[in-house]
Order: structure tokens, then sequence, then C-alpha cells
């Protein structure tokens, strides 16, 4: 990594499809421990600037868990309503005032990532001196998740989310994990001119990929790691699996 780098983490979510819809998603457990903990030792493990994570349902329980672990310098920020991805990350805002560098955005719930995943990607990001980069993968069952669309040529062009997208772009099995890698300022400034008109009327993280290709600036979908680490966890069927794979994944070591 040669440039200066920091990370939000987006934890705000509810655990509506855990069955506890008044407990934190990222504070549902694997082997004791909550989803956010893998997100954290992961990154941990990385030469990183700051951290900062976004809370919001129940915020004071995801706090008082991280403010009493093994994870030190941890920042908070707020999204008091629940107003999509792109809400989320424009509250971290006041945290990287004056802060000039970039900003990997992470989801709580994704605990199968690996740390040389997120190396892979931000390399990578920098050799192709890439303005905004979204990690995405091939999903076997893409639905749900935004497609990355390209066009003939292969070019990255825009992520359109499963509920806005036709029939035609639902065929495509490439999906965006979710993980951002872009500049401080470009973020930020590039969040305030997103809209909601969307099916879900939410402001979507997604939508910062078509306002930068518009100003001109490089835009990268990287294709660098397995559905099956990148997988967030929505689900009771989800995270039995996502246990599942990490007690097997241990087993091999």
């Amino acid at each position: 990594m040669n440039k200066k780098t920091s990370i939000v983490i987006l934890a705000a979510g509810k655990g509506k499809r855990m069955n506890n819809p008044d407990y934190p998603k990222v504070l549902a457990e694997i082997n004791e421990k909550p989803l956010i903990y893998y997100v954290l030792s992961q990154i941990n493990n990385l030469s990183i600037d700051k951290i900062v994570v976004v809370v919001g349902h129940k915020s004071e329980l995801v706090i008082d868990y991280i403010n009493n672990s093994e994870f030190k310098n941890i920042e908070f920020a707020f999204q008091n309503e629940q107003l999509g991805t792109g809400h989320a990350v424009m509250q971290a805002q006041y945290n990287f005032q004056n802060y000039d560098g970039e900003i990997l955005i992470l989801a709580g719930d994704v605990p199968l990532l690996k740390a040389e995943t997120l190396r892979k990607f931000i390399n990578l990001h920098n050799e192709v001196n890439s303005d905004v980069s979204v990690l995405s993968t091939i999903a076997p069952n893409p639905s749900g998740y935004g497609r990355i669309v390209r066009d003939c040529d292969n070019i990255f062009l825009k992520i359109v989310e499963h509920k806005d997208a036709s029939e035609e772009i639902k065929k495509i099995d490439e999906i965006n994990s979710g993980i951002f890698l872009v500049d401080s300022t470009l973020l930020f400034d590039s969040l305030k001119q997103i809209k909601n008109d969307n099916s879900q009327a939410e402001y979507y993280l997604t939508d910062i990929v078509e306002v930068l290709k518009l100003q001109g600036k490089k835009v990268y979908a990287l294709n660098v790691a397995p559905f099956s680490e990148l997988q967030g966890i929505n689900t009771i069927e989800e995270l039995k699996n996502a246990s599942y794979m990490f007690n097997y994944a241990q087993i091999l070591k």
C-alpha cells in the first residue's frame, strides 16, 4: 500500500431476516464471536491509518462490544435513519475532515473476507491508477445482488441493484461485493450528488461509479476473490453456511 488508507465499516443494519430484528446484524455470531469481529480481525493485519465504524440500529450494543474488545482506536459515526449505503458512508464525513488519502469501504457482515484479498485489491487499484474501484466476483446465484454492467469491450460502466435491474441485466453473474476503494475527497463530493430515485428510495453507494465516470474519472470493477469469501450474511441459512465454511477452513489449516 503506497497511499495512506483508512477504512469505513458499515454496521448500522438490523437483523430483520436473522429472526432477531431488535439486534444489530453485525453482532450475530459464528463460533461465539460476532460477525464484525472477523472483519476487524482481518483489517488488523493491514497498514491502516484510521478505522471508522458506522453504527445505527442499537448502536450502543455495537459500540460496547468494540470498546471492550481487543480492537483499539476505533472511531464511530452514526446513521440514525436507514436511508441506504450511500447515506451511511456520508455519516462518516466528519471523521475525515482534512484527511488526504483513500478510503476502503467494507460491510461488517462479511466474516470470510481475507486480509490478503484486501491487499490484492488495494495493490491492483493502485497499479491501474484507479479513482474508484469496486471489488467484484462471479456469483453462482446472483439474485439479490447489484450487477456489474460492462460494455461490449468489457469496460466497467455502472452497478445496477437487483430491484432496479431489467431482465437482461439480471442475467449478469458478476456482482458487486459492496467493497469500494476511493479517494476521500472524490468519495464525499460524489455522495453529495447521488439521488434516491430508485425502487427502494435509498441513496446507493454504488451510484458514485456513474457520477465519477461522468466526471472523467477512472473506474474499475476488479474481480480478485471467490464469491464464497465475499458473501454477506443476511439470513439464518447464510449464517449457518458461513459457520460451516469457516470451520472447514480452520480444519484445513
